[in-house]
């Protein structure tokens, strides 16, 4: 398995979406991108809220992985995803391996063109990865009722499953 580290907004969006990608495991809520030492939900300073995503690269490649988090929340919109405001929600990606680098900047590149505005996503190699307290994890899928899962999560998960149907995990 393979990982990157991914933001756009509240940790729960990208979790719920990643969840649902044929070749994902573990999708892990967390923080990263900041210089505070364990970063809490309450104190995270600079950190961004962000996801774990480990894929099988035989099922899926970093590429379509990329192309998903470019359409599934604006890259455009700095430190901001609808009414969640402030640096933790920037948009983000944290590679591990340098060889990955170039592979994101191509697809940040390629979906410039479905945009606008230009792509503010701040890419860069990832220093640590602090896991989210254990109630951020899986949270979509344990709070659907929760207004913010109904009004925020459900139009991006509609929008992923019609833009990426062939994509999406089969029970």
């Amino acid at each position: 398995m393979k990982s990157i580290v991914l933001g756009g907004g509240c940790f729960w969006c990208i979790e719920a979406i990643y969840q649902r990608v044929k070749g994902v495991g573990e999708v892990q809520s967390g923080y990263a991108g900041g210089d505070t030492t364990d970063p809490t939900y309450h104190n995270h300073a600079n950190h961004a809220e962000v996801v774990r995503v480990n894929f099988d690269e035989a099922v899926i490649d970093l590429a379509t992985i990329a192309e998903i988090f470019f359409h599934i929340h604006n890259p455009t919109s700095l430190n901001r995803q609808g009414n969640d405001v402030g640096t933790q929600y920037r948009s983000i990606i944290l590679y591990e391996d340098d060889e990955d680098k170039e592979a994101i900047i191509k697809a940040k590149n390629d979906a410039q063109s479905d945009w606008t505005d230009p792509i503010v996503t701040e890419i860069k190699k990832l220093d640590q990865f602090y896991p989210a307290e254990d109630y951020h994890n899986d949270y979509y899928n344990q709070n659907q009722s929760n207004p913010y899962c109904q009004v925020v999560i459900d139009p991006k998960l509609q929008k992923f499953n019609q833009k990426f149907a062939t994509l999406v995990k089969q029970d």
